[in-house]
């Protein structure tokens, strides 16, 4: 139907009344411009009320999602069935990234910096769900490096300001262990290297309490500690045919990666098992080493609040006067003279022993007990703004700065020993 006037854009008279999803418009026939639309309403609200907007200004012409924000819920949704996490966790990480793809900051980046986006939106549900999800498992899903990973991480939490809970150790310890063929009858696992799945688990938990008690968690990416701590409670279990393989085969057989620092891991449990065994009565006349400590692991997790506070003083010269096992009240063996020297001078058994203890280390980090000799620099990074000093802190930090009275007690010792 044709109208009357003329385009303003190219001056054409044939303008026409075309009717769009049952709207009325005026379209100029040559150059195809817009003169004027109908009206249309938004919702059914809208239409109670009776108001009415133009489609351009409607919710009809949003409807349609752009190719990038669809195959980014694809791949979520993907990520969720494989994981076969619960719908709602799907629901909440879809929503998560769509949110993310609104802010400026993940409008001009990579195709592969929103891939790994739409994984860490997975990754966070988890963690808020309390559902144990390690960031290299998502990893490996998105065939993505962890220190990408890591930074869009970052990224998605500030911008959206998420709180995201730790995961906890023993969640951790149960998801890595989950993983281990040594758990299951395979071919390639000789049948004295198989293992009951709640032992290990047991024994494993147990090895990583000592750690975290003796400051080797503290710090420390979790996975080769959790390695270690696996490697000697499967070798305790049964030592007779498993003390000859090495941590490389363990891994091997496991079917996990080797993390590189697992071997020093390995070296700091063993030391803290070997002073811990030397205060033990019943082992103190075998000539322990690291190989034959692992045969009494069990007896020294048994023990190990006193074994911890008696190998390792809490501050230089620090009397021990605790009672343990096989000990007397004093912690000083009868028929033993009360002078170290005239102790030696008798054969006593137990003064080697006793002069030992005093030159015993405190219980500190190791990285205050052996310090880096050339300080790494730190890298430069731009001047923020100024602090001043009404800050909002979440609730996660400022548990960091309460400490309990045995927590000052000991920092106040710890640092009159440096």
């Amino acid at each position: 139907m044709a109208a009357r006037g003329r385009c303003p854009e190219c001056g054409s008279g044939s303008l026409v009344e075309d009717a769009h999803y049952a709207q009325q418009q005026l379209v100029c026939a040559a150059c195809g411009c817009v003169l004027s639309e109908g009206l249309l309403t938004t919702t059914y609200t809208d239409e109670e009320h009776l108001r009415e907007v133009a489609y351009s200004q409607s919710t009809g012409q949003k409807e349609q999602l752009s190719r990038c924000l669809q195959r980014g819920i694809r791949r979520v949704q993907d990520l969720c069935k494989v994981l076969q996490l619960p719908a709602v966790f799907e629901e909440t990480a879809v929503s998560y990234f769509q949110r993310a793809l609104q802010l400026p900051t993940f409008h001009l980046v990579s195709l592969e910096k929103k891939e790994v986006l739409g994984g860490c939106c997975v990754f966070v549900t988890c963690r808020q769900h309390n559902w144990p999800l390690t960031m290299g498992t998502v990893c490996s899903l998105l065939y993505a490096k962890q220190d990408l990973f890591a930074s869009v991480y970052l990224s998605l939490q500030k911008e959206l300001g998420l709180s995201v809970p730790a995961l906890s150790l023993a969640d951790l310890v149960t998801t890595h262990l989950n993983s281990f063929r040594l758990l299951q009858p395979t071919a390639n696992v000789p049948a004295p290297f198989l293992e009951d799945r709640e032992k290990l688990l047991a024994r494993t938990m147990g090895i990583v309490e000592l750690a975290s008690e003796a400051w080797l968690v503290t710090g420390r990416h979790p996975v080769p500690v959790v390695t270690a701590a696996a490697f000697l409670a499967w070798q305790s279990l049964r030592p007779g045919p498993r003390l000859s393989c090495p941590l490389v085969r363990f891994c091997r057989l496991a079917g996990v990666d080797l993390p590189p620092p697992a071997h020093l891991r390995l070296k700091e449990l063993l030391d803290i098992l070997l002073g811990m065994a030397s205060q033990l009565s019943w082992l103190r006349g075998f000539d322990l080493d690291k190989k034959r400590v692992v045969k009494h692991i069990g007896d020294l997790l048994q023990h190990r609040v006193f074994l911890l506070r008696r190998a390792f003083s809490q501050q230089h010269g620090e009397e021990q006067q605790d009672t343990g096992p096989g000990q007397g009240s004093s912690g000083q063996n009868p028929g033993c003279p009360s002078s170290p020297a005239v102790a030696q001078e008798q054969g006593c058994p137990w003064a080697g022993q006793r002069q030992r203890g005093r030159a015993l280390r405190p219980l500190l980090p190791p990285c205050l007990l052996r310090p880096r000799k050339r300080p790494r620099a730190a890298a430069p990074s731009a001047p923020g703004p100024a602090p001043a000093g009404d800050e909002p802190i979440s609730d996660s930090e400022i548990e960091q700065y309460l400490r309990s009275p045995e927590e000052v007690q000991a920092l106040r010792r710890a640092r009159a020993w440096l």
